[in-house]
């Protein structure tokens, strides 16, 4: 190979700044990094598709460093191929401010593709990226311009290989036919707690054989091997690929290289030294750059940046002679709600209909007005009524549809979503009974980090769900999802509130639940608000009888707030000074003004009273510890809907009972 001194000066820098930065960092896993440098001087040098004129093209080559806490790995590469990341922002990796965290996070570090770390989840990601790609070449594409071809790769390691969401996500790439994934599979017979055979003895390659990829194995620290690998990973014959790299960990390190101790700790001073000289540097030389290396990522630069204007002109003669693809292009990657509150579906007072399907109603029209949503349902699109009915699916035929089966892979969902997400075309939503957001609670916590807007369409939303019982009935999951930070958790009382709740989630910056019941729900007078009045409040009145004395002060949320109205006339007639507020959204709330917050929660009112089919906890924000909660703090039944009603106190004389005698 004529390239093979200066790709092996890259993997020499690759091993000298990763090793130097976490020991003067003094915290940090250098093994992968040592281990996997080969891999990404080959993977950076002569493969990956960018562009630094313009680091966000949108036909640009995605490297998600699934294995993320090997994140060293990767600012390594984007400081020597001068993607954003500076010699001394390496020396301050691991430092607060700085744009090298413990673990790469997408928008802080210019070439991070996905907060990764979380292992597994980074390769799902990027199976949603994939996906993607795909999405826009069947829309885009034509016969004469290619405006979407790019290739995402994926760095794994043997912790993401055993967690199950990898394979729940590629058992449905090799479904999908994803040819344009590459895996490559950091196997190094090493795990934290020390030799990989003491808790993983599986055939990975046959694993994945089985799902449908194309897999070779090969010395990851062999160039010409490597080279080989990625060439054949180019060929695109409807099978993802997975390069198994066997490598050694921390492989330099005299005293550490292949034991498990090289992981997740600084090397050491001494040893340091002696790897320096063992690599062939001297024993001060630090943060080595070198000078091979740096004209051979400089001379990659400059081919790449000739495929961008190549790309470019190609984009250029595709926008010309195709001025509609251009124009939904365009509405793809722009949200535009202007006049969409008006377009909504109107619920007649007093019809009723489940929340699910209310929320179905919604989808239809945002299907038809955003070319961006994309909806999907982990087998229950029948049930969770997910389906953009005018829409078609997706499939390995034919990427261009608008509904994703993603079968029963809830987790590999949620992080397929957001790989899509991050694609800047579309805005994703997925659905599952509220029972099995547990499921996927892990990938919404990424959502929420990242700030990606990632729907979620969960229905069956309590134990009034009725025979199915308690293995299926949510009653903690509510207070669960309201715990996570910058997500935002809608309980719908009918339709009015479900189509306020889709026009506040499209605008935020992070994920929506949308908790959504399968019995049907009356369509409420009281909640015919506009956007601004109602829901996107939080909490906002629908009932006051205007006494002077408030007796009563009531909160609710979902199914229960036409029984909290029923109880607040039956106070109202026993001249009761009562009003109610229903509360839609808890994180909305809580931006309110101050003073709209004490409004509501009027602490001058004799009683405050939540009620809501969920565990108490959150709602003694609203009632004080003081207050009274009527919820459900136990599991739940199998029975007929009335009869859980009964069993559990949620009937109007029930509660009429407790509280006013």
């Amino acid at each position: 190979m004529n390239n093979e001194t200066q790709l092996k000066d890259l993997a020499l820098s690759i091993r000298s700044l990763s090793m130097d930065a976490i020991q003067k960092a003094n915290s940090g896993h250098p093994g992968l990094p040592l281990g996997c440098a080969e891999i990404g001087a080959s993977l950076f040098g002569d493969f990956l598709k960018y562009s630094n004129k313009n680091p966000q093209w949108v036909n640009r080559d995605r490297f998600v460093l699934s294995a993320g806490h090997g994140s060293m790995f990767l600012y390594s590469l984007l400081c020597l191929f001068d993607r954003g990341v500076s010699l001394d922002d390496i020396k301050s990796f691991r430092q607060k401010g700085s744009i090298t965290p413990g673990h790469p996070e997408v928008f802080e570090t210019k070439g991070v593709e996905m907060t990764t770390g979380p292992l597994g989840q980074g390769l799902a990601t990027a199976v949603g990226m994939a996906l993607s790609a795909k999405i826009l070449a069947d829309k885009f594409n034509t016969d004469e311009h290619k405006v979407f071809d790019h290739t995402v790769y994926t760095l794994a390691g043997d912790g993401c290989i055993m967690e199950g969401i990898s394979h729940e996500a590629s058992s449905f790439a090799g479904h999908y036919a994803l040819d344009n994934l590459v895996v490559l599979y950091d196997s190094n017979d090493i795990s934290l707690d020390g030799d990989l055979e003491d808790c993983f003895s599986e055939d990975v390659a046959k694993r994945y054989e089985a799902y449908g990829f194309d897999t070779i194995q090969i010395d990851g620290h062999s160039f010409e091997a490597l080279t080989k690998a990625l060439e054949f990973a180019k060929n695109k014959n409807s099978k993802p690929k997975l390069i198994v790299c066997k490598t050694t960990i921390g492989k330099g390190s005299p005293s550490k290289e292949g034991t498990s101790s090289v992981h997740g700790s600084p090397l050491g001073d001494s040893e340091i030294e002696a790897t320096r000289l063992n690599l062939g540097l001297q024993k001060d030389q630090s943060f080595y750059m070198g000078e091979q290396g740096l004209s051979y990522a400089k001379a990659t630069n400059d081919k790449m940046n000739s495929l961008y204007d190549e790309w470019s002109n190609t984009f250029d003669g595709w926008k010309n002679k195709n001025p509609e693809l251009y124009e939904e292009y365009l509405k793809m990657q722009s949200l535009n709600l202007d006049e969409l509150e008006a377009k909504m579906p109107t619920f007649k007072v007093g019809d009723t209909l489940a929340g699910r399907k209310s929320s179905q109603e919604c989808l239809q029209v945002l299907g038809e007005n955003l070319p961006s949503l994309l909806g999907g349902s982990a087998d229950l699109s029948c049930s969770d009524a997910t389906l953009l009915k005018a829409k078609s699916i997706v499939t390995k035929q034919n990427y261009n549809g608008a509904n994703i089966k993603y079968g029963v892979r809830e987790f590999a969902m949620g992080a397929i979503a957001n790989g899509l997400a991050l694609s800047g075309f579309f805005h994703p939503y997925v659905g599952t009974f509220l029972n099995f957001s547990d499921y996927i609670r892990p990938a919404i916590r990424l959502t929420a980090l990242v700030g990606l807007n990632v729907n979620y369409q969960f229905t069956h939303d309590s134990i009034f769900l009725g025979e199915d019982g308690p293995t299926h009935q949510p009653v903690e999951h509510a207070a669960a999802l309201r715990a996570i930070p910058n997500t935002q958790v809608f309980r719908p009382a009918d339709g009015n509130e479900t189509k306020a709740s889709w026009l506040c989630a499209l605008k935020h910056q992070g994920p929506s639940c949308f908790l959504l019941s399968r019995q049907n729900l009356p369509h409420l007078s009281e909640t015919q608000k506009s956007v601004a009045d109602g829901v996107s409040k939080g909490a906002y009145k629908v009932f006051d009888n205007h006494k002077d004395v408030v007796d009563f002060v009531f909160y609710s949320s979902g199914s229960e707030l036409s029984l909290t109205l029923e109880v607040a006339k039956k106070a109202d007639e026993k001249g009761l000074g009562v009003c109610v507020y229903s509360v839609p959204c808890f994180e909305l709330f809580e931006e309110q003004t101050t003073d709209y917050k004490n409004d509501v929660l009027c602490k001058q009112a004799k009683n405050r009273v939540a009620i809501e089919a969920q565990v108490s906890m959150g709602w003694h924000r609203f009632v004080g510890y003081d207050g009274e909660i009527i919820s459900v703090d136990k599991f739940g039944m199998s029975a007929p809907l009335k009869e859980i009603q009964e069993a559990y106190g949620f009937t109007v004389d029930q509660i009429c009972n407790r509280l006013f005698n």
